[in-house]
C-alpha cells in the first residue's frame, strides 16, 4: 500500500482491456437469415459546405440469423463506445439458441426466456469489466489518499487512466430483438430502438404496429417509475437525459447503475438503480399472409426523419418508403439500404436548405435498419416472399403501368387499399389515418405493387396494354377543325 502522497503507477491491464476488440464468437458462424437485409449509415456532423464528418466510431451492432426453424434478429445501439453493443450482440443469440428452446414452449415460457436472456447478458457484461471496476476503485482510493491536485501535478497519467476507465464502464446499449418460433413472433426491447410490424388486413387496410416501447424521458410511464423511486422528473425533463444517456433502460452502463449515487445529484435521489435492463415484451403474434414485413430500427433512423420533416408518424412514413423500395430492388438488403440512404439525404438536404440562423439537422446519429420480409413481393422471383412456416418462392410480378395524358391505366380494376393506419400498441393509441393526398398516394402505390397472374404471350411476356382512345379522339377533333395533323396519324 503506497504512503500518503505516493501513488502506484497504474498497471497495463485497464489500457489493454480498453483497446481490445470483441473476440470472435460462435454466433458469428450462424447462418444469416436469407429473408432479411440490413442498411447502415454512420453518424455525421455537417458543415455549411456540405462536407460530413463522423463524430465518433460506429456504435451499432446487429445479428439476423437462422438456426433450423428458429429465426432471431437483434439490433443494439451503443452509447459511449461500442463495447456493450458488441458484447450483447454476441451473447444474446447464445442465450436463446444454445439449446434453450426445447420445442414445447408456450408464449409465457418464451417471454420468460427472453427476459432471462437480457438479465444474463447484462450480468455477463458487468463481469467482463470486473477488472476495470477493481482498478477504478484502487485509483480512486489512491487519489483520496494523495489528493487530486498533487496527483494531477505529479502524475497526470493517473488522472487520464481514471478518465479512460470511467469512459469504458459508462458504455451501454439499447436492445431490440425479435424471435420467430413455430410461425409466431416475439419482441423484447430496452431503450429506444424500435420494432415495427407492417400488416394488411382483409379490407386491404395497412396497419403499422410498433411492437416495442421507447424507454426514454418522453415516456410518461417511465417518468412515473422514476418518480416512484424518489427522483425529480422535472429536473430530468429540463436536463434532457438521465445521467449520460436519454434512455431510461439499457444493457450495461455501470455509471448509471451500480455507480449511480456518484454520477450526479439527480440520480443520487433515487432509492434504487434508476436505469434498468428489464425488457418490455410482446408476442406471440401469429405470422400469416397479412404480415408484410418487420423492421428493427435504431433511433437515428426515425429521429432523423422527424427532425427533417416534422412528421408525427415516422413509423408510417418509413413503412411507406420500405414498400416503395420493394418495387425497385431485387434484394432485401437493397431495400433496407435504399431507405436508409433516402432518409440520410432528406436530413442532409434540410440542413443545406435551412437558413443560416436555423439550427436544425446539424448532425445525426448512427443509423441501422433491419428488414425481415414476410409477404412483400420483390421485382425478381430470385428472392422469395414467404411466411416462416412456408418458405415458398413468389412468382408474382409487378403490374404494368402506362401513363398517358396524366391517366394511370392498370391491368387490374378491382378495389385497392385506400388508407393507411398506424397502431402503436405500446401507447395504446387509436389508428391514425393519413390525409387525402396520402390516401391517394397509398392507393397508387399499392396498385403498382400488388402482383397478379397475367396472361403471357408466346415469348413469355405480358402483352402491352395502353388505351390510345384519347389520342385518336384528339386526331379526329383536329381534323374537324381543319388543323394539319402529323403525317401518318390520319390512317
Amino acid at each position: 500500500m503506497p504512503t500518503k502522497g505516493e501513488l502506484q503507477r497504474p498497471g497495463h491491464l485497464s489500457l489493454q482491456f480498453c483497446n481490445q476488440e470483441p473476440s470472435h464468437s460462435w454466433t458469428d458462424d450462424l447462418p444469416v437469415c436469407p429473408f432479411s437485409g440490413v442498411g447502415y449509415s454512420t453518424n455525421q456532423v455537417y458543415r455549411r459546405d456540405g462536407t460530413p464528418s463522423e463524430e465518433h466510431e460506429f456504435e451499432d451492432k446487429i445479428f439476423h440469423v437462422r438456426a433450423d426453424d428458429v429465426y432471431f434478429y437483434g439490433l443494439f445501439d451503443g452509447h459511449c463506445g461500442k463495447k456493450a453493443a458488441h458484447f450483447a450482440a454476441q451473447r444474446m443469440p447464445a442465450e436463446i439458441l444454445l439449446g434453450q428452446l426445447k420445442g414445447n414452449e408456450n408464449d409465457k415460457s418464451i417471454k420468460e426466456l427472453l427476459r432471462k436472456a437480457f438479465s444474463t447478458v447484462e450480468k455477463g457484461f458487468f463481469e467482463s469489466i470486473d477488472d476495470l471496476l477493481a482498478e477504478k476503485a484502487n485509483l480512486e482510493f489512491q487519489l483520496q489518499e494523495a489528493g487530486m491536485y498533487a496527483t494531477y501535478r505529479n502524475q497526470p497519467e493517473i488522472i487520464d487512466c481514471l478518465r479512460t476507465i470511467s469512459s469504458e464502464i459508462s458504455g451501454g446499449t439499447t436492445a431490440a430483438v425479435a424471435l420467430i418460433v413455430k410461425n409466431k413472433l416475439y419482441v423484447a426491447n430496452v431503450g429506444n430502438s424500435r420494432a415495427v410490424l407492417c400488416k394488411i388486413d382483409q379490407s386491404n387496410l395497412i396497419h403499422v404496429q410498433q411492437l416495442s416501447v421507447d424507454h426514454d424521458i418522453d415516456n410518461d410511464d417511465e417518468l412515473l417509475r422514476l418518480l416512484e423511486l424518489g427522483m425529480d422528473v422535472e429536473k430530468i425533463r429540463k436536463q434532457g437525459k438521465l445521467g449520460n444517456q436519454e434512455n431510461t433502460r439499457c444493457i450495461g452502463n455501470y455509471m448509471v447503475k451500480g455507480g449511480y449515487r456518484d454520477f450526479d445529484s439527480i440520480l443520487r435521489e433515487s432509492s434504487q438503480e434508476p436505469v434498468i435492463a428489464e425488457p418490455e415484451m410482446c408476442g406471440g403474434i401469429q405470422i400469416d399472409d397479412s404480415c408484410r414485413f418487420l423492421l428493427l430500427m435504431s433511433s437515428g433512423l426515425y429521429k432523423s426523419l422527424k427532425e427533417a420533416t416534422g412528421t408525427k408518424q415516422a413509423n408510417l412514413d418509413i413503412c411507406k418508403m420500405v414498400i416503395e423500395q420493394f418495387s425497385m430492388h431485387t434484394t432485401i438488403t437493397g431495400v433496407a439500404q435504399a431507405v436508409v440512404d433516402k432518409i440520410v439525404r432528406i436530413h442532409h438536404d434540410m440542413y443545406l436548405n435551412s437558413p443560416e440562423s436555423l439550427t436544425v439537422c446539424q448532425k445525426r446519429d448512427d443509423i441501422t435498419l433491419i428488414v425481415r420480409n414476410f409477404n412483400q413481393p420483390l421485382p425478381s422471383s430470385a428472392t422469395p416472399s414467404q411466411t416462416s412456416s412456408s418458405m415458398t418462392s413468389s412468382v408474382d410480378e409487378l403490374k404494368t403501368i402506362k401513363r398517358m395524358g396524366g391517366n394511370i391505366i392498370t391491368s387490374r380494376p378491382d378495389p385497392e387499399p385506400e388508407i393507411y393506419s398506424e397502431l402503436n400498441t405500446a401507447s395504446n393509441t387509436e389508428p391514425l389515418m393519413s390525409n387525402q393526398s396520402e390516401q391517394e398516394e397509398g392507393q397508387m402505390l399499392f396498385q403498382s405493387l400488388r402482383s397478379h397472374s397475367l396472361p403471357l404471350n408466346e415469348r413469355g411476356r405480358i402483352n402491352p396494354y395502353v388505351d390510345f382512345s384519347n389520342f385518336y379522339n384528339a386526331i379526329e377533333e383536329a381534323k374537324k377543325q381543319g388543323k394539319k395533323v402529323p403525317e401518318g396519324c390520319d390512317t
